[in-house]
């Protein structure tokens, strides 16, 4: 949580766009602090797993499962920030990737990122974050797809 790529890497790597409105971004920091509080808290002082618990499924899987979303995610952002030539503006269909398969490969890619977390840690928390990364970036997709 304390390198999270999508709030402090990717922004950095953003050559222009449309500026995000302050109260969207105090809003965004404000879950984001708080999630990675109630996460970390889950897992540092509540959550007791068995000594054989990093060589198990759930965890591999889930570990898997959240590495191939991350590469997922920020092969579609490298995609997405590459569409167009400095000045040049307009709408424009990312293609290569899992653009072939899905139109919101970055969301998809994080959906299934938080997924795996959720799956390698077992927690009612991660699982949440999971739903609500679901929930939020779900109807974001559907909104660019439109």
């Amino acid at each position: 949580f304390a390198v999270h790529y999508r709030a402090l890497i990717f922004p950095l790597l953003i050559r222009e766009g449309k500026p995000t409105p302050f109260f969207t971004f105090v809003l965004a920091l404000l879950f984001c602090i708080y999630n990675g509080y109630l996460q970390g808290r889950s897992l540092s002082n509540y959550t007791k797993y068995p000594s054989g618990w990093l060589k198990g499924p759930c965890f591999i899987t889930g570990f898997i499962g959240w590495l191939t979303g991350m590469a997922i995610n920020i092969h579609s952002d490298h995609i997405l920030r590459n569409l167009r030539k400095p000045g040049e503006t307009g709408y424009k269909i990312p293609r290569g990737g899992m653009f072939e398969y899905v139109s919101g490969a970055n969301f998809f890619g994080e959906i299934l990122e938080w997924f795996g977390f959720a799956l390698a840690c077992c927690t009612i928390e991660s699982l949440a974050f999971a739903l609500c990364t679901l929930f939020i970036l779900g109807s974001r997709a559907k909104q660019h797809h439109q």
